[in-house]
């Protein structure tokens, strides 16, 4: 595995909107033990997670938005090539990215459990739908199976860490990709606060991790927010 470090990072360090640490630890490890199947995502954790998410929409925008776009302006700058077609951005919240989705890629549609997050993001996106990303109403993510299930043969996923091994869903591109069924090739890099990569299938054998190049141009992807 190589890891690539930009030379650069535009955003203050130590000024992310991050919650208390040991709040932050928690989701972490949350996070963690669904990728590597130490947790089950149910029904009842979705309803929970869900109405956490309602109470934040305007104090999101107003409060902790702020400098989380450099990762995904960079990924599309820089992780590609990757094809267009139709984006699905899972964990959309208030869709304040969506926009910086759409100047690249020509239909997104922004997926959250959160009816408040989705009813805030009225103007920012088109095609809003509230369900969850592990049980998508699509036809043949933190959630592996259902991620290559929904992925065109040929698309990538867009893997974005906002605010970095910080943030309080901070999953490493290893991790995320030992999860995924089948082998992956990932391209990714730090920006900003955060860090993305641009994952996609390969043909078998191990997992490669790769720099990006800046040549290279934007295409589909689906993005977990």
């Amino acid at each position: 595995m190589r890891d690539c470090h930009l030379a650069a990072r535009s955003a203050e360090p130590g000024r992310q909107p991050l919650p208390p640490p040991g709040i932050a630890a928690a989701f972490r490890t949350f996070a963690q033990d669904l990728a590597t199947s130490r947790r089950r995502w149910t029904p009842e954790t979705a309803q929970f997670i869900a109405e956490q998410l309602d109470r934040l929409p305007a104090e999101w925008d107003a409060n902790r938005a702020t400098g989380r776009d450099e990762p995904v302006r960079d990924a599309l700058a820089r992780g590609g090539p990757l094809r267009q077609g139709t984006c699905l951005e899972l964990g959309s919240g208030t869709a304040l990215f969506t926009p910086v989705l759409e100047a690249a890629i020509p239909q997104v549609i922004s997926i959250d459990l959160s009816m408040g997050t989705l009813q805030q993001a009225q103007g920012r996106s088109p095609q809003r739908v509230r369900a969850d990303a592990g049980a998508l109403p699509l036809p043949d993510v933190l959630f592996p199976a259902e991620t290559a299930r929904v992925l065109a043969p040929d698309g990538v996923l867009l893997w974005i860490n906002q605010l970095g091994s910080d943030g309080p869903l901070h999953l490493p591109t290893s991790t995320v990709a030992a999860a995924l069924p089948g082998a992956w090739q990932a391209t990714e890099s730090e920006a900003g606060w955060g860090s993305w990569a641009v994952l996609h299938r390969t043909r078998g054998g191990m997992a490669k991790f790769e720099e990006p190049h800046d040549d290279d141009g934007p295409g589909e992807s689906v993005s977990p927010g």
